[in-house]
């Protein structure tokens, strides 16, 4: 079974400084039908003016992945953690016993442009911890290419969280699929370009909860580069 997320039908909060897009239920925008699927709580799409950002605040027991697009995003953090993200960067912070931190454009002229990702940890009051890896244009073209995981396999992130994400750059018919083991959920996020799932086209800032599926398959592909989460129910 499918349930589209039009990227239209997505709470808005523009504060001038930050224009984010909520996929899920975050501050103060609330649905009751798109509080979170699974573990998976926050995707937002974030677009941060020069020079601006978030200031310093605190996390404890999440697990929070930042995805660049474009620009380039500054991270500092309590662990003492500093660091300038950019595209094809994937940071992960698992907030743990507790965290704070502040996310800046790290450009005087330019935005940056990211997707925040919260997931819900499967365990509580861990040491706090960071982890950035970057990906190719290369390692995901044509492909699904895993970059975070429970187990940090194959060189991905590695989240507390029975979850995998997958992310892929896809240009053409030839289909591409997913196998989705038995008591497994997915979700799958058009980042941009269009693409069809299961047969349902999407574009840019849609997305879909699969579920009652053992397969999914990409296809009809237009300049499109996509995240995967394969989910616990």
């Amino acid at each position: 079974m499918l349930q589209i997320r039009k990227s239209e039908e997505r709470g808005i909060a523009d504060h001038g400084w930050l224009n984010s897009h909520h996929t899920f239920s975050f501050g103060q925008y609330f649905d009751p039908q798109h509080t979170g699927f699974g573990p998976l709580l926050v995707i937002n799409e974030d677009r941060v003016q020069a020079g601006q950002g978030f200031g310093t605040h605190g996390h404890s027991d999440m697990e929070i992945i930042s995805y660049v697009l474009d620009g380039a995003l500054e991270h500092k953090d309590s662990m003492g953690t500093g660091s300038v993200l950019h595209y094809g960067d994937v940071q992960r912070m698992s907030a743990g016993t507790g965290v704070r931190h502040s996310e800046f454009n790290h450009s005087a002229t330019a935005p940056v442009h990211f997707l925040q990702i919260w997931i819900q940890p499967n365990v509580k009051g861990i040491p706090p911890s960071y982890e950035e890896k970057h990906f190719t244009v290369a390692q995901k073209q044509g492909q699904l290419r895993l970059i975070a995981s429970a187990d940090g396999r194959d060189n991905s992130v590695l989240i507390h969280q029975d979850a995998s994400i997958y992310a892929a750059i896809l240009n053409g018919d030839e289909p591409l699929q997913h196998t989705l083991a038995s008591g497994r959920n997915a979700y799958v996020h058009v980042i941009h370009g269009r693409i069809s799932v299961n047969g349902t086209e999407l574009k840019g800032g849609d997305a879909v909860k699969v579920t009652a599926e053992n397969l999914i398959t990409l296809a009809n592909a237009d300049a499109a580069e996509v995240l995967l989460f394969d989910l616990p129910y």
